[in-house]
């Protein structure tokens, strides 16, 4: 198992004021409307969750390195667990033409306006069951999707990923090393259900066999 950087420059790029946003609302009111996963979790006030999530470009990045990193290539198979509205996706098919995508999220509202060009790519549905054959993707992936799943809930996800992916899969969560980051994140999340240092997620994942990449989002 290998960490890699896929998403600390895109994550880092964001300034965030952690204390104003704990002290400046209701955050147990924010975090119940977020878990809804609809329209004020995507494209309502920030409060509740991206504050207005439109395509624009910054995920193509990301996208290169991926493709670098496994050497993707037209006709492989890529699936997005919990890939919101799909702009990751669009750009990977923006970078490799002819490269098979396909996604899945819990959000409704998310995969109604996800980006046009994959959405009929997309399937409504969680990280414990996802609904393809054994060994259907060359590459899975899933970007801050794990931390909002409960701990007794890990162990079948990660065997879902394991079961429907036959090489490369990647796992991004948010994470702390510090006390510090540890106030910064539960400041700053809404939807997060497990919050576990790196080694603890290590664990996690050699306990279930997932034998994947792993990057870890810290709020510094």
């Amino acid at each position: 198992m290998a960490n890699v950087d896929f998403l600390a420059p895109l994550h880092t790029s964001t300034r965030r004021d952690y204390v104003q946003r704990a002290i400046e609302h209701d955050k147990a009111d924010c975090a119940e409307v977020a878990k809804q996963w609809g329209y004020d979790y995507w494209d309502g006030d920030r409060k509740y969750g991206f504050g207005g999530y439109t395509y624009d470009g910054r995920w193509r990045s990301v996208a290169e390195r991926m493709v670098e990193h496994y050497g993707l290539k037209a006709g492989d198979r890529v699936l997005d667990v919990g890939c919101g509205k799909a702009f990751l996706l669009f750009e990977l098919m923006q970078a490799v033409p002819g490269l098979v995508v396909a996604g899945l999220d819990v959000s409704q509202y998310g995969i109604e306006n996800a980006k046009e060009e994959v959405r009929p790519q997309l399937t409504i549905g969680t990280a414990c069951n996802l609904p393809w054959p054994d060994a259907s993707f060359d590459f899975v992936f899933s970007i801050n999707t794990f931390h909002n799943l409960k701990n007794f809930e890990l162990a079948q996800a990660l065997a879902e990923m394991r079961r429907v992916g036959k090489e490369h899969r990647y796992i991004c969560v948010e994470s702390y090393r510090t006390e510090r980051e540890k106030a910064n994140l539960l400041f700053w999340q809404l939807t997060c259900e497990t919050f576990y240092r790196p080694e603890e997620w290590h664990w996690f994942y050699e306990q279930y066999g997932y034998e994947g990449d792993s990057e870890f989002i810290y709020f510094e």
